[in-house]
């Protein structure tokens, strides 16, 4: 090992999170309300998986983050974690994954603001929701802005992402009630009978859903990887955790029921159905200024949930900088307002080149499926070390230590709740790998998906095994 940095603990970093700061943030991150319509596309037994994720996986997911939060405090989360319990190879595959997950994640999440964005002045301007060019010029525009902001600090960085979290809280209230008023005065568009609530576990569409909601769920792991801007973290993660837990729950699977109600399965689309619901209902009830209200709100939601992302994941190249596995300009902090400004513009950089060529010579909808896949993969296979080191930390350390939050139950409930999270993300990676049925080359898109994350974590290997040669001596040394 190489390394001569604690990166458990980075001083320079500001704590500027609190309890209600972490709460926002992990709603931004984590309620992608374009998850309701991508896993809507196999109809009511949705309802279903949403709900069998949340408990195989959401609860797993923050009974684990928070063990291991309180295990190993400070900046880094899943990245220290994993290499805690496996060592430096494995800490900074998980690390890497997870950092050079958002780069294929963001541009599909640009891509879905850009067609909320166009919900706004509605019209004929929704002609452009295929349009590379439109698609590309929105989409930079909003990446290099919550850039620049989280550049200038994390004090004010936050309110973008609290602007998120409450504008998902409005949309998701406004989705709720258009789906009741759709359902009260003209009846529901998708009908929800028993036997259409059980999932076809034969059908690939099922499984393509299935991994999405696993994805969709995930991300109550981002706010640990802030730990040392975390103003008291013992006591704040698992408050927010709580909140966040109940909300994401509430708002994925009443959120997708009522986009039923306002409109039927076949015409629900994978990449704007929610605006497309909200102003279906604003027409037919006379009132086409919801549906503005409502694009707009989820357009404010999208750029938070950036915002969160852009914040987080931005600490990960950062420490490998630190730890010189990256260059070590990475670990350098900005001298007025205490941001990873180079991490930062490195990852914008690198985004934009993702996002450039994602939209170049194909279509935006079969892109847009090709990152969502690839963000399926890189995201969870992290998840998967954090799954494995939870129990493999509390062997080594049975009692932990003064302040450890340990869940409830023994070593029998540790290993169903690491046994049940770890199954889940393992199966979703496997799902994800299959390409959908109506891929115009269904080998080719294989080929991206696969190709494209084995090429993406190869090149991580390669900075990292060159990291770890020995540094020159210096000539006058003996």
């Amino acid at each position: 090992m190489n390394s001569d940095v604690d990166v458990a603990s980075v001083p320079q970093l500001h704590r500027a999170l609190g309890t209600l700061d972490l709460v926002l943030l992990n709603v931004a991150a984590i309620v992608g309300l374009r998850w309701l319509s991508v896993a809507a596309q196999i109809g009511p037994s949705s309802l279903t998986l949403w709900a069998a994720g949340m408990i195989a996986f959401l609860i797993p997911s923050a009974l684990t983050v928070l063990e291991l939060s309180s295990r190993l405090p400070g900046e880094g989360g899943v990245y220290i974690w994993s290499k805690a319990a496996f060592g430096d190879l494995h800490g900074f595959i998980a690390g890497w994954s997870y950092w050079i997950a958002n780069l294929v994640f963001f541009p599909s999440l640009l891509l879905f603001a850009a067609s909320v964005l166009l919900y706004v002045p509605g019209g004929s301007w929704l002609a452009l929701a295929d349009n590379p060019v439109y698609n590309g010029v929105v989409s930079l525009a909003i990446l290099w802005s919550a850039t620049l902001i989280n550049i200038v600090g994390l004090e004010r960085a936050k309110w973008l992402q609290n602007a998120g979290g409450m504008a998902t809280w409005l949309v998701g209230a406004l989705i709720l009630c258009g789906g009741v008023v759709a359902w009260y005065r003209f009846g529901a568009a998708t009908p929800i009978a028993a036997r259409a609530l059980l999932p076809d576990v034969k059908s690939v569409a099922t499984l393509a859903s299935f991994a999405t909601i696993a994805l969709a769920y995930s991300g109550l792991e981002l706010g640990p990887i802030l730990g040392g801007e975390i103003k008291n973290p013992r006591r704040t993660i698992p408050r927010a955790l709580l909140i966040a837990c109940v909300t994401i729950a509430a708002l994925y699977i009443a959120g997708t029921a009522a986009l039923f109600a306002a409109l039927p399965t076949e015409q629900i689309n994978s990449i704007s159905g929610v605006p497309q619901a909200l102003a279906a209902v604003a027409a037919r009830v006379g009132a086409p200024m919801v549906g503005t209200a409502a694009a707009v709100l989820l357009m404010v939601a999208s750029v938070g949930a950036l915002g969160a992302w852009v914040t987080g994941t931005a600490r990960l190249p950062f420490l490998f900088g630190l730890d010189r596995y990256l260059p070590k300009a990475l670990g350098a902090v900005h001298p007025k307002f205490g941001s990873p400004h180079v991490a930062l513009l490195t990852q914008a950089v690198l985004t934009t080149v993702v996002l450039l060529a994602a939209i170049s010579g194909s279509a935006v909808r079969e892109a847009y499926a090709v990152l969502i896949d690839m963000t399926v993969i890189l995201t969870l296979l992290p998840l998967l070390y954090m799954y494995a080191a939870l129990p493999m930390l509390r062997r080594r350390a049975p009692g932990g230590h003064p302040g450890v939050m340990m869940i409830p139950g023994g070593p029998f409930v540790c290993w169903l709740v690491a046994g049940s999270g770890f199954t889940v993300a393992l199966l979703a990676v496997l799902f994800a790998m299959v390409p959908p049925v109506a891929s115009t080359n269904r080998t080719l898109f294989a080929v991206k998906v696969i190709g494209g994350s084995a090429l993406l974590i190869g090149a991580g290997l390669a900075f990292y095994f060159r990291g770890r040669r020995p540094l020159p001596r210096p000539r006058w040394s003996k």
